[in-house]
């Protein structure tokens, strides 16, 4: 089900700014190191009750590294974007920052995300040549 060596990044599947970074990622992703699966889908679901993690209090993307552990919140977006092709790695600049600073500009984007970039109904289906990509659309 989930390939060795990938990395997984689990998001919120009706949030639009979500689905956009994901598209970000995957246009980005040249050495395709990553799958996706949103927060709200049966793999999500499973993969969140194996570590133990209490969604509720992290309302944020998750990025799961089977050969480390997970990451979340601006710790996971600097994780993704150092593996990104193009000038993001150097955005890894900011864990300079302590991680309660970068997560509090974090939250304030995710506490408002629905009201700055919309919702969607359901989570988000991706195209034919992009499904592959994402763990919870496999049978």
């Amino acid at each position: 089900m989930i390939e060795e060596g990938k990395k997984i990044i689990l998001f919120d599947g009706v949030c639009n700014l979500c689905n956009d970074s994901i598209n970000f990622v995957i246009k980005r992703d040249k050495n395709d190191v990553f799958r996706y699966a949103s927060l709200q889908s049966e793999i999500g679901k499973k993969l969140i009750t194996e570590r133990n993690i209490n969604i509720s209090k992290i309302d944020s993307i998750l990025l799961i590294d089977p050969s480390v552990a997970y990451y979340y919140k601006s710790t996971a977006a600097l994780h993704i974007a150092k593996q990104l092709s193009g000038i993001y790695p150097l955005f890894s600049v900011f864990f300079i920052f302590p991680r309660f600073f970068r997560d509090w500009i974090y939250d304030i984007i995710a506490k408002n995300r629905y009201k700055w970039f919309g919702k969607k109904e359901a989570c988000m289906i991706p195209t034919p040549e992009l499904k592959a990509l994402f763990i919870d659309q496999k049978n």
